[in-house]
């Protein structure tokens, strides 16, 4: 409840502060701008899931590929909620994370209710998605953030988010989901 209140006043305080607001204008790109503390939302919402889908396949994962992969989300996106956390900090906005939404909760639960043989299979598709959506994000605030900091912080991101994608689009697809 009380991390809830919390990401309830980040929000309200960051949309209502001039620095964090957005036009309605369409990207070339065909995506509409969010909004800084739509995105910065999102963008903890979306290392949250990592680090909880990275922290189960350490323990289910079949392939030692998919267990290393695991093992770098948990390292990156835990660097990247850090400094997300640092740049709220410094603007004097609570730093405590939104709840997981409702569809990465059930992202998770398919992560631990699946087989051992059709576990690799799923987290690969998961993080294909995953870091898909990541970077339609983060390009998003790249090309339409107000707010300096949050615009230089996905600059900085979207290269290793891209990477990330890369590198899920490799991983093995054993199993029995395809």
């Amino acid at each position: 409840m009380r991390a809830s209140l919390c990401v309830a006043v980040l929000v309200t305080g960051l949309l209502g502060a001039p620095a964090f607001g957005q036009t309605a204008s369409t990207m070339s790109s065909g995506t509409a701008p969010i909004g800084d503390a739509a995105f910065i939302k999102k963008a903890m919402v979306s290392d949250m899931y990592e680090i909880g889908a990275g922290h189960i396949a350490e323990t289910k994962a079949t392939s030692a590929d998919v267990k290393t992969f695991a093992n770098r989300m948990i390292t990156d996106h835990t660097k990247s909620s850090d400094e997300l956390k640092s740049i709220l900090s410094k603007k004097g906005h609570t730093t405590a994370p939104p709840p997981l939404d409702l569809k990465h909760k059930s992202m998770l639960n398919k992560l631990r209710s699946a087989s051992a043989q059709d576990f690799d299979s799923l987290y690969a598709q998961q993080q294909i998605q995953a870091h898909q959506e990541a970077v339609m994000l983060f390009t998003s605030e790249q090309q339409s953030g107000t707010d300096p900091d949050v615009k230089k912080f996905a600059a900085q991101t979207l290269p290793v988010i891209q990477q990330h994608l890369s590198m899920a689009q490799q991983l093995p697809k054993g199993g029995g989901i395809h």
